[in-house]
């Protein structure tokens, strides 16, 4: 027994989103390829290090543009679940990718401190600035999509992480304009990196907790089984699971012991209700026994 409904799926609610995604890859894509040719030209490891974490924000948003696709497909009898697994695959991608980059800068900025090459602050600060327009512009279009999916939510703190990068490639290019110290490319560089890391922890852990197919850190289990014992009719309650398919789609599968003096659809509509509304938990499937029955063991 279970419910069996239609659900509004995490996937769907990102493909509404596709059309602002679109619009901030392109932006991204365009841009990175011309913070990459000014940051070689100029020899700027602070432009160089923010154009290749913009690389990765194109490579986090075309694979979220991917899964979105791909996800749209219907299931077939192989693939229950579709493809919706292939948002937070995208997301893992996405961060491992991110932590190679920050080692490329953090390498890169040692080897400059001991002779940091010229870098010209005025066309710094003019890649700068308009690189700090198009993040701004570009976390404005995926703001509401980062609530519901977490590729969108990756794609979004990583073009926060840009947006936050030119600025501090404008301070440097402001400091070596003014004062010609050379130091503050490679100083900004090294800020840059170090602030992908954490962020980028975060994403992947969030990713391998959720392939992992662990509890999801927003439902407090202890709480989600008194509410569910609390159920009047309800006398036990074993095999619990709790996991994440994808971004905002939980779901939870159990066997509740019901008592003879109650029937069973009561209790069953009772429990889905609290596990919905309670705890925000849609696709449930719940498994009905007499108090009576004891489950036969498998054999080893």
């Amino acid at each position: 027994m279970g419910s069996d409904h239609e659900h509004t799926s995490a996937v769907s609610a990102a493909g509404r989103h596709r059309r602002p995604l679109i619009i901030a890859f392109g932006l991204t894509a365009v841009y990175m390829v011309i913070e990459f040719v000014v940051g070689f030209s100029v020899n700027s490891l602070a432009l160089i290090s923010d154009a290749a974490h913009m690389g990765t924000d194109v490579l986090g948003l075309g694979m979220a543009l991917a899964a979105i696709t791909l996800a749209s497909r219907p299931k077939t009898t192989q693939r229950t679940y579709g493809f919706y697994r292939l948002e937070v695959l995208a997301a893992l991608a996405n961060g491992l990718l991110l932590f190679g980059v920050a080692g490329y800068v953090l390498y890169e900025a040692i080897q400059r401190f001991s002779s940091p090459p010229e870098v010209p602050g005025v066309p710094l600060l003019v890649t700068a600035v308009i690189g700090l327009t198009i993040n701004i512009i570009s976390f404005r279009l995926l703001r509401s999509g980062a609530k519901e999916s977490i590729n969108l939510k990756g794609a979004s703190l990583e073009v926060l992480g840009d947006l936050l990068g030119s600025v501090g490639v404008i301070l440097a290019a402001i400091v070596i304009f003014t004062t010609g110290w050379t130091y503050a490319d490679p100083i900004i560089g090294v800020a840059i990196g170090l602030f992908i890391l954490p962020r980028t922890w975060n994403l992947t852990r969030q990713a391998l907790r959720i392939l992992m197919e662990s509890a999801p850190t927003h439902i407090d289990m202890a709480s989600l089984e008194r509410d569910v014992l609390a159920v009047p009719g309800v006398v036990a309650l074993h095999d619990l699971h709790v996991w994440t398919i994808t971004s905002g789609m939980d779901s939870a599968t159990g066997h509740i012991t019901v008592s003879a003096d109650f029937q069973y659809d009561v209790v069953l509509e009772q429990v889905l209700s609290v596990l919905k509304r309670g705890h925000g938990i849609d696709h449930v499937t719940v498994q009905c026994e007499p108090e009576r029955f004891v489950e036969a063991e498998s054999p080893v």
